[in-house]
């Protein structure tokens, strides 16, 4: 009987799995996949050091192959969602729920292609990591696992369109320190507040690099601490940004390095490269504006990305996907794996 993706995507969503929680999901996908028939390993993946109860248990990603086959198309995606959860529901149209789009919907298309694909005599890999939506820590640790294969298609939410580029992404920290005084004699202190302000001000007035088939870069400023109290000159203050990359990274750290002027620290968190893939006859492309786990897993092939839902609902709380691109999506990346094969 074929897997329903609409069902088993609620299954997937039901089982909470932020970033560095991914565990119980884990055990959930090792054991679907054994019931099927596949070989599974587990590639443990380690913990940050983070505050108590933000990365606890094990987690791992899972990889999964028919028995004695060495595929030559390995599909993938993520099982790590962002915060904040809630379970699926579903009506006619639509599967919600956390990770409905990004990525447990894609996951759950791409093992009911599996499946469909080992019925016509040609198996694929499966991998499925963690860590994507924060520092693609699992995909960093399947590229060293020492399997691989000569075509990876990628999932993330592409509206069932082939994606022929993604942008990369720089994550930066600036620090600005000052000296503490007393707010009502400003002149005998430093505000690290001021100080900073006035340099996030001059990056987003600056001009970043644009590439005439992928876009503009884009830099958005996320997360901004700092000070002591409002009757207290501030002595330290942080931001932190995401720029969206189009082409090297080196050249957007000349453009941060330069503003910055040394007013501030500046530390580059994450760093993922921009990717450009190939066309393929006969399919409708798209460019994708954000980064995945794909320059993160060179050593499993040729990437090309694909995958139902949108974007435009990922990390917010309507987040949903059509049931009809689900079930497409099946059809797609069976299709798709075909013909690499």
């Amino acid at each position: 009987m074929p897997i329903d993706p609409i069902a088993l995507t609620r299954k997937l969503v039901d089982i909470e799995s932020p970033t560095y929680q991914e565990g119980r999901c884990g055990e959930f996908l090792s054991e679907y996949l054994s019931g099927l028939g596949y070989q599974v390993e587990r590639q443990p993946v380690q913990q940050p050091e983070l505050g108590e109860g933000i990365a606890s248990g094990d987690r791992f990603n899972v990889y999964a192959r028919l028995p004695d086959s060495s595929p030559t198309v390995t599909l993938s995606t993520h099982f790590d969602t962002v915060p904040p959860y809630f379970p699926s529901s579903e009506d006619d149209t639509y599967v919600y729920g956390r990770g409905s789009c990004d990525a447990k919907g894609i996951l759950a298309s791409q093992v009911a292609a599996a499946e469909k694909l080992a019925k016509n005599g040609t198996p694929v890999g499966l991998l499925y990591v963690v860590g994507e939506e924060r520092d693609s820590a699992g995909a960093k640790v399947a590229n060293l696992d020492g399997h691989g294969s000569r075509y990876l298609i990628n999932g993330e939410p592409t509206e069932n369109r082939l994606a022929i580029a993604t942008k990369g992404a720089l994550r930066v920290v600036l620090t600005a320190y000052g000296k503490m005084a007393h707010s009502a004699y400003p002149e005998l202190g430093e505000s690290a507040i001021d100080k900073l302000i006035q340099v996030l001000h001059e990056l987003q007035q600056t001009e970043l690099p644009v590439d005439p088939e992928i876009g503009p870069s884009t830099l958005n400023v996320g997360l901004i601490s700092g000070g002591r109290a409002p009757n207290v000159i501030s002595d330290a203050a942080e931001a932190q940004l995401l720029i969206r990359l189009v082409g090297p990274s080196q050249e957007v750290k000349t453009i941060v390095e330069r503003v910055v002027a040394g007013r501030c620290t500046v530390e580059y968190k994450l760093e993922l490269a921009t990717v450009r893939m190939k066309r393929v006859a006969g399919w409708e492309t798209m460019i994708a504006k954000y980064a995945t786990d794909i320059s993160s897993l060179t050593n499993w092939g040729e990437p090309l990305l694909l995958g139902p839902g949108t974007i435009h609902v990922a990390h917010t709380s309507e987040e949903k996907v059509l049931k009809s691109e689900l079930l497409d999506a099946v059809d797609k990346y069976a299709e798709l794996a075909a013909s690499l094969m």
